[in-house]
């Protein structure tokens, strides 16, 4: 066609096809990877291997999103050949990233069982770590989490795998597999390790540079795995007081951090780690919302205030929209998305503004083309269509939106 685009363009849809893939670029991803899986060595090369896979995942999820089985079956296949042929390597065969993304493959690609024997041989080769290890508390919360998402109701969550996997984490011993039951005395021994664990954290005054990132990282992993587990045993209220707590303590230590420009060298990375523990907030509301009745405005207010402090959040805004288009009045959401993007610099509050409204276009004109009998709508909805060329006009104007081909591509196709 004279042009062509480079691996992934899968923001927009041709008619009813869904762009993915294309095979040159796929073919220079490939090549790139293999060319460098040569150059490196030791932990470059290790680290090259989760991109690697999380690529592939990426794929893989494409495929689940398109409802291509074929396809799925084919990336499938290829993906844990590669997934396997990585773990053959000495180097890596006690990387737990790597045998987290390879159960999570196993996963997503249905196979429950066989996650489950990965998930378990991770955790019982990874030693005794416990609450210190970052890695080990990264596995054993995905893995809770993908058990999590298989329950029927939270009634009888306090004996289940999830639970099974988090205890066994705070208690700092060798994995043992799940065999149906867990014991009561193990649960409160394992809240109370998980609270003390949490203070020493917060205790914490400065940690050097080079531990910073590990800091963040296994903070963020032991409030998650925390709040799943008081989710579990307790409730909704205990896992978002949790969360709660943790905000607080991560806000004040975050404006220490600005006070402290002068020393800024030994204070922690807070901004990423409070959003991390926002994210996981808001996606554990959303989640129990699905479980049972719940009221939507503790969701709604959590997403509004983690928005104003980060607008480039993708994945709080799609939960954002998710929740607003069950609502029937648009103006609360107008403003909200008017107030944000005149307070921040960031493209996304615009490129989601202007994704609610074509939404709420499209449905206004699925509910008007209903057939009823005799009588057919043919009134068009022009307020809406005013509406999304002036948020467009707007977008484009901003500096960054001027230099963003994604916006000028959805404004023409817009237009068409």
């Amino acid at each position: 066609s004279g042009f062509n685009s480079i691996g992934r363009m899968d923001t927009m849809s041709r008619g009813r096809h869904q762009i993915g893939h294309y095979k040159e670029g796929e073919e220079f991803i490939q090549n790139v990877f293999h060319v460098l899986s040569q150059i490196f060595t030791g932990r470059e090369k290790s680290n090259l291997a989760v991109c690697w896979l999380q690529y592939e995942i990426s794929k893989v999820i494409q495929c689940l999103q398109a409802k291509k089985k074929k396809k799925l079956k084919a990336q499938g296949r290829k993906s844990k050949k590669l997934a396997k042929n990585f773990l053959k390597a000495p180097d890596n065969r006690n990387n737990l990233s790597l045998w987290k993304l390879y159960a999570y493959l196993e996963w997503l690609l249905g196979n429950t069982d066989d996650a489950r024997k990965v998930f378990d041989t991770a955790l019982c080769t990874a030693g005794t770590g416990g609450l210190k290890s970052a890695q080990l508390c990264s596995l054993s919360l995905l893995y809770a989490q993908l058990e999590v998402e298989l329950l029927e109701s939270t009634a009888g969550a306090v004996t289940s795998r999830a639970v099974h996997v988090l205890t066994k984490l705070a208690e700092n011993g060798p994995y043992v597999p799940y065999s149906g039951q867990v014991l009561p005395v193990n649960v409160l021994k394992a809240r109370k390790t998980y609270e003390h664990a949490l203070q020493d954290y917060f205790s914490k005054t400065s940690v050097s540079d080079q531990d910073q990132v590990n800091y963040t990282e296994q903070l963020v992993n032991l409030v998650g795995c925390y709040a799943l587990f008081q989710y579990l045993t307790v409730g909704i209220d205990a896992a978002v007081l949790i969360y709660t707590q943790a905000s607080e303590k991560l806000e004040v230590s975050g404006s220490q951090k600005c006070e402290n420009t002068a020393e800024n060298s030994g204070i922690l990375n807070f901004p990423t780690a409070l959003e991390a523990v926002t994210l996981l907030h808001t996606n554990l509301l959303r989640f129990h919302m699905k479980m049972s009745v719940y009221p939507l405005s503790p969701l709604r207010e959590a997403l509004t205030e983690a928005l104003k402090r980060f607008p480039g959040n993708q994945s709080l805004w799609r939960s954002y929209i998710h929740i607003q288009r069950k609502s029937h009045s648009a103006s609360k959401a107008r403003r909200f998305f008017d107030s944000v993007t005149r307070s921040t610099n960031s493209l996304e509050p615009w490129l989601f503004a202007i994704q609610a409204e074509q939404m709420r276009k499209k449905l206004t004109e699925k509910v008007q083309r209903a057939d009823v009998g005799e009588i057919h709508c043919t009134i068009p909805e022009t307020g809406l269509t005013n509406r999304i060329v002036a948020l467009f006009e707007h977008a484009v104007q901003t500096e960054s939106g001027t230099h963003c081909p994604l916006l000028w591509r959805m404004y023409l196709n817009f237009m068409v």
